[in-house]
């Protein structure tokens, strides 16, 4: 028999205290931190769902690794072990380690990017977005239509627009550096993308001779979809849809803070000699040897263990199944969320649960305010704030959707905090149409969501 109840597939051995704050409390760290939660401190949050990168607890096999890792500046052993680790999974041969995933987005699409070249992707992340344009390059977004459509049911709303990319591949021709497919789209509110969708764009990519990378950062989460949403993937293992999507590609960009379960750590895995060869060199310039880029022999040693312990079907059951569940709850309040609910994160639709506050008054960073002041709960937002632009009157060019991305840190919460945040919405529901917008005081020019001030509105 299969019980309803999804437990925790692991045991807690170490626990970390948490401060319980009161909301008068908090109103006074939120004000100090110019209402935006990437200014507060850890220690003033409760819940913390501002990412779930770098956040997941370690297992404690990956724990024993890091006694065993070897910290030699060249030819590591924990080195090998992760490349062969990288190899068997992306059928790559060309492997680059980095400190982070936006290391290797800057190393390769600075060496690729530059003035009058562009970016095509079903949606670029932030820092994707930034590490191209910094470059003078472009950056595209063609998600398929279904995906600006919060309330829209539909089972890979990751997808990228296919008949979109041949027209943009046509037009722009060899000044298209390279096509990115996000797994599973982040900005898009966490959706994953087909295996159908991914063999369409690798055609076009080899009919217009343009390079695909995959952005891989939450692979076996997008694999744990494919197997239980795509026809005929049924009998495959998490393992094996992951690896059949990356031979479809031409190199893949990873952020090992997410589906490798570890603190700190990245890769850049490539099919191409001639490219391994210009990017290492700027990782070496700028990172470290490359055989290190940047880490420790120990985090190279968690990584090579996470990388396997994340295609276990027990941890994935586990971590799709607890996340919908929190949606499930919230939908039931009367939540607007974006539907279905991902693997990583639940995205709450503030536009629509904050309708009377206009997408310039950012509805998004008032909700991620209102959560934080009912519960102690940190959040991001992804809308106007972090991809809003201005026109040249300095006007607001909104984004499609203003989204609050409530993301899940792996292995770390219990049942018992996900059953405290529902309650805090509950509660916030009561008086949702009171909320304020907020404007903002200060910026800078690139992310500025991780930086704005913001004041509320009179």
């Amino acid at each position: 028999m299969e019980f309803k109840t999804i437990i925790e597939p692991f045991k807690i051995k170490s626990v970390e205290p948490l401060h319980i704050s009161t909301e008068e409390e908090r109103k006074v760290y939120l004000k100090t931190a110019h209402y935006n939660p990437f200014l507060l401190t850890s220690d003033q949050v409760i819940i913390d769902f501002l990412t779930d990168s770098g956040t997941s607890a370690m297992s404690a096999h990956q724990w024993a690794g890091i006694m065993e890792g070897d910290e030699a500046y060249a030819g590591s052993e924990s080195w090998l072990r992760m490349q062969h680790v990288i190899q068997n999974l992306t059928g790559f041969e060309y492997i680059l380690p980095t400190h982070q995933g936006r290391a290797a987005e800057r190393i390769l699409y600075g060496n690729i990017g530059g003035k009058g070249k562009i970016f095509i992707s079903n949606t670029h992340f932030d820092t994707t977005r930034a590490n191209i344009e910094v470059t003078g390059a472009e950056a595209i977004d063609i998600p398929i239509a279904e995906s600006k459509e919060p309330s829209l049911l539909h089972p890979f709303k990751g997808n990228m627009d296919i008949e979109q990319l041949k027209l943009q591949l046509a037009k722009h021709g060899k000044n298209v550096a390279a096509v990115i497919l996000t797994v599973t789209n982040n900005s898009g509110g966490g959706q994953p993308v087909s295996m159908s969708n991914a063999r369409a764009v690798s055609e076009l990519c080899k009919e217009f001779g343009v390079l695909y990378i995959l952005d891989c950062c939450r692979i076996a989460e997008n694999a744990y979809f494919i197997k239980h949403r795509e026809e005929g993937f049924e009998n495959y293992s998490y393992e094996g849809i992951a690896q059949e999507m990356f031979r479809l590609t031409d190199g893949a960009i990873m952020s090992a803070k997410k589906d490798a379960l570890v603190n700190m750590g990245g890769f850049l895995a490539v099919k191409d000699l001639e490219l391994w060869e210009e990017c290492k060199n700027t990782l070496i310039i700028g990172e470290g040897f490359n055989t290190y880029g940047g880490l420790s022999g120990r985090d190279m040693e968690a990584i090579a263990i996470g990388l396997k312990e994340v295609f276990d079907p027990g941890y994935l059951k586990y971590r799709i199944r607890s996340t919908t569940y929190l949606g499930e709850k919230l939908s039931a309040l009367g939540v607007p969320l974006m539907l279905p609910i991902g693997g990583h994160a639940v995205y709450i639709d503030a536009k629509a649960m904050y309708p009377h506050i206009a997408v310039d008054q950012y509805p998004g960073q008032a909700l991620a305010g209102e959560m934080y002041l009912k519960g102690g709960i940190r959040a991001a937002e992804i809308g106007s704030v972090m991809f809003g632009k201005y026109d040249d009157n300095h006007k607001l060019i909104p984004h499609t959707m203003e989204l609050v991305r409530l993301a899940i840190p792996r292995r770390v919460y219990t049942q018992s905090h996900i059953e405290y945040v529902i309650e805090v919405f509950a509660d916030m529901m009561k008086n949702k149409d009171s909320v304020r917008g907020y404007k903002i005081t200060s910026e800078p020019k690139f992310l500025r969501h991780f930086s704005a001030h913001f004041a509320p509105m009179g």
